[in-house]
């Protein structure tokens, strides 16, 4: 089978190149080709010597994901659906605003991590994604936005690891994608606009720190480890204490002098003053740069929970606001099309004792969760 170069960051490049004798060079003009330009024809990249262009046919590839869907929100947003084979397909989500293009990719085909408030965790988990896979997802959406818009420069500005999946369970192919998103001669983007999402997968945090420090956003969700479990079933492997500790561990790395923590409102579940106040009170006892990121929930069939009131909400953030964190609310995007946050679910042909565990949650979604958060420290 064909080697599929979206599978290389630069450096791979350069060793596939000199296993054909070509010198580093030519791997940075075949790289810039392919991420800067779009190109997938190695008779159209003209710079290229003419044996190589001759040679590389026979040998490799420059192919994206089949699509089997693309929607557009009345708000811009727009949704691909991509083919990953075997059933499997996933999403990925642009949307836009007047001062950035971001992109949110998927990095698995559905998700181990089991959040009760996750579409995607509801489907399950199937398979890690190839560098390839996760690649052509930027590469798709940039080459097809720069036509679609009628734009010659760069569309996509940020890039958020945040669709389906939990990206420091599939470590082996996020370092080489997060390379080819940060290299010069590939997107050339800043460590502050490339951002990974992660539900607090510690040990790999602290890899994450020194192999390639990005932005980091937490999935924190709770204020107390009671609840945390019930929502965010890894909380049993890595409670708050040590997730907190990893995020101070990861900031003197970090692009950015804090780390985002991603909270889903939820109706009577975590909404509520006292959990405002107990959360107030775990973060500035730690005194942790952050920023907190309220989430308005994105509903979908047999959740068994219900979004916040939007006064809730801001009752929440003004408690937090107050209290000296500095807190925002996320605007709702693209969720008539199902791509506002925790409702990419794609179709995952489950492979993971998949009867049993629909079974679970169905009488998990039958009981709604009520939780009373403990006396603030």
């Amino acid at each position: 089978m064909k080697i599929n170069l979206l599978d290389f960051d630069l450096a791979g490049l350069v060793a596939f190149c000199e296993q054909l004798g070509e010198k580093r060079f030519r791997a940075v003009q075949l790289f810039r080709w392919i991420h800067q330009k779009g190109a997938s024809d190695f008779d159209a990249m003209t710079d290229l010597a003419r044996s190589l262009r001759q040679q590389l046919p026979a040998l490799c590839r420059v192919s994206g994901l089949p699509q089997l869907s693309r929607q557009e929100s009345v708000d811009g947003t727009i949704k691909w659906l991509f083919d990953v084979g075997a059933g499997n397909a996933i999403e990925t989500v642009f949307i836009p605003e007047p001062d950035r293009g971001t992109l949110c990719i998927s990095s698995q085909a559905g998700c181990a991590v089991g959040c009760r408030f996750c579409s995607t965790g509801h489907q399950g988990f199937s398979r890690n994604l190839s560098v390839a896979e996760i690649v052509a997802q930027l590469w798709q959406a940039e080459f097809f936005l720069r036509q679609h818009l009628g734009r010659s420069e760069r569309v996509i500005t940020n890039v958020v690891l945040m669709g389906m999946g939990e990206p420091l369970q599939n470590y082996a192919a996020l370092l080489p994608v997060l390379r080819v998103l940060l290299d010069d001669h590939g997107y050339g983007l800043s460590r502050r606009r490339v951002t990974v999402s992660t539900s607090g997968v510690v040990p790999m945090m602290d890899r994450l720190a020194q192999d390639c420090p990005v932005a980091l956003a937490v999935s924190l969700h709770a204020p107390n480890d009671a609840l945390r479990t019930a929502l965010v079933p890894l909380n049993r492997k890595y409670p708050l204490a040590e997730l907190l500790d990893a995020c101070a561990r990861y900031l003197p790395a970090a692009p950015r002098d804090f780390i985002t923590l991603e909270y889903c409102m939820l109706d009577g579940v975590n909404d509520q003053p006292e959990h405002a106040l107990e959360l107030l009170a775990l973060l500035k006892q730690r005194a942790l740069p952050c920023k907190i990121n309220l989430i308005p929930f994105n509903p979908f069939p047999d959740a068994g929970l219900r979004r916040s009131s939007r006064a809730a909400v801001l009752h929440f953030a003004q408690i937090l606001n107050e209290g000296g964190l500095v807190t925002t609310v996320r605007k709702t995007r693209g969720d008539d099309i199902d791509a506002a946050c925790g409702q990419l679910a794609g179709d995952v042909r489950d492979r993971t004792h998949a009867v049993q565990r629909l079974a679970q949650r169905r009488r998990a979604s039958e009981q709604p969760l009520h939780f009373h958060a403990s006396t603030p420290r």
